[in-house]
């Protein structure tokens, strides 16, 4: 239960979080305000691959080890 809920409340808060580094919020501040929203969903569309890919080797490697 606990892991539950540690799980939820970093996916809360990282979901608010769209943190950037400084050479990308001066990007995004510059560019305007519809294209700063397409230039952050391409930074998670970008980060996407390697959290999955991470997930995966993650999940095999949880049910390797709980055999």
């Amino acid at each position: 239960m606990k892991r539950i809920s540690f799980l939820l409340l970093t996916q809360l808060l990282v979901s608010t979080a769209m943190a950037q580094c400084s050479i990308c919020t001066k990007t995004a501040a510059q560019i305007g305000q519809e294209a700063g929203k397409g230039f952050n969903a391409g930074i998670l569309y970008l980060a996407a691959m390697p959290f999955a890919i991470i997930s995966y080797v993650a999940i095999k490697w949880w049910k390797q080890d709980k055999e």
